[in-house]
């Protein structure tokens, strides 16, 4: 198998290749030289039949993830199929599947079937959620278990694979020397900690890393380099742990490169509006311009049902000074399985921070979808608002619910301050400025 890397080297322009530079209205040839440089990724296992592929990485739009899956205590394929269409209904650019409870191959089976965009999973779950029920316990799972999983998953047509490589025993011995409040929040990060500390060993992962590499390549499946130490809290963030890892990621991304692999780097959960340019600055920097998949971040522990607010907050500033890749967040974070409604809220609050951020960044034709609805609400034209809305059905009941006899909405009425500068002032709809 040749990647998609290996062939953007070659100079080769593959199909998906143009079929991105088609959705970002840029040439080929850009597309092209920025895979071959690793600053951007296509995530589209060669086994992915239905899919349609997207790019991910500097210069292109900042595309958003919707996290979806079972959980021991909440198993409904049929729930998480309907999750999914509304993922990619409202404009997910990619989905994960994170199930751990149920049958986990027919439900990923499943999932792919009827997903059309890039499809991403931990394979740690599924190897881990097999040693519980074969061995009883979750760190019984051998190297070759966790391997396996990862085979499996790339065979079936999974297009990009969280693998937490850079928890090492050198970076649980820092997080455990240096001490935080919320530890590993990272399920698969924590996972790994206690097979490290059960089995005495090294992370196989980390470890074997070229047989990861060998998999990768085969189905061209994405390498997703997840953040295992990523911060809990505000007050975890940007430690040493952290840092540490980052570090380790920065060399991991070197190898997977030179292997012809594309990766791309996981990054923060929690942190302060005032860190988060040094955060992406030193991915970046270190991860040599790989692109950055960041959860959030979220700006605030307080908000509790609100965190999909939090975390476009932060995904706003994180994708404006360069995180490439918004993971959503939900309102049900923290609190419990996110149903079809979390889901939605959750993708369009990472697509408003996703395209704030394109805007910011001058990013070809971000700008144009907001021009055309200045026009319409210069026009007092309600239908054009509402199909150029992010949500049109939304904007179509609000504006609904309250009748006015003119033109206007009902928050101005009669004193609407278009229909009043039009008619005294004479304006007309000018050239953008």
């Amino acid at each position: 198998m040749t990647t998609q890397l290996q062939l953007a080297r070659k100079g080769i322009i593959t199909p998906q290749m143009l079929s991105v530079a088609s959705a970002e209205n840029v040439s080929p040839e850009i597309i092209r030289e920025g895979l071959a440089d690793g600053y951007i990724v296509i995530p589209a296992n060669i086994n992915h039949q239905n899919l349609k592929p997207s790019g991910i990485g500097r210069g292109l739009r900042t595309k958003v993830n919707a996290n979806i899956g079972t959980s021991s205590d909440c198993v409904d394929l049929e729930n998480e199929l309907v999750k999914l269409r509304v993922a990619q209904e409202f404009g997910a650019d990619a989905v994960m599947d994170l199930s751990t409870g149920g049958d986990l191959v027919a439900i990923r089976q499943a999932i792919l079937q009827k997903c059309f965009v890039a499809l991403g999973t931990v394979p740690i779950y599924d190897a881990g959620a097999t040693a519980r029920m074969t061995s009883g316990s979750i760190v019984e799972l051998t190297s070759d278990d966790l391997f396996r999983a990862i085979e499996n998953h790339a065979r079936e047509g999974v297009d990009f694979v969280t693998v937490h490589c850079g928890v090492t025993r050198s970076v649980i011995a820092r997080l455990k020397e240096q001490g935080r409040i919320t530890d590993i929040v990272s399920r698969g990060g924590a996972l790994l900690a206690g097979w490290m500390a059960y089995h005495g060993r090294e992370n196989p992962l980390y470890e074997e890393y070229d047989r990861l590499l060998e998999i990768a390549a085969e189905y061209d499946v994405t390498l997703s380099l997840g953040d295992g130490l990523r911060p809990g809290c505000l007050a975890d963030a940007t430690d040493r742990a952290q840092v540490e890892e980052l570090l380790t990621l920065g060399e991991l991304v070197d190898r997977a490169r030179a292997g012809g692999v594309q990766v791309m780097v996981e990054g923060p959960g929690h942190v302060p509006l005032n860190r988060i340019q040094t955060n992406i600055e030193l991915q970046k920097s270190v991860c040599r311009n790989a692109p950055f998949y960041v959860l959030g971040p979220l700006v605030t522990d307080i908000a509790p049902g609100y965190d999909h607010i939090t975390s476009a907050i932060g995904g706003a500033l994180a994708a404006m000074y360069g995180a490439d890749f918004l993971c959503y967040v939900t309102p049900a974070e923290h609190l419990s399985l996110p149903d079809a409604e979390d889901v939605k809220q959750g993708v369009i609050a990472s697509r408003i921070a996703a395209h704030s951020a394109d805007i910011a960044k001058g990013i070809k034709g971000s700008s144009e979808w907001d021009l055309k609805m200045a026009r319409a609400r210069k026009d007092l034209d309600w239908e054009a608002q509402a199909e150029l809305s992010i949500d049109p059905e939304l904007s179509k009941r609000r504006h609904g619910a309250h009748h006015t006899a003119g033109s206007a909405c009902t928050m101005c009425g009669e004193f609407c301050a278009m229909e009043l500068a039009s008619k005294y002032l004479g304006t007309t709809i000018g050239p953008c400025s």
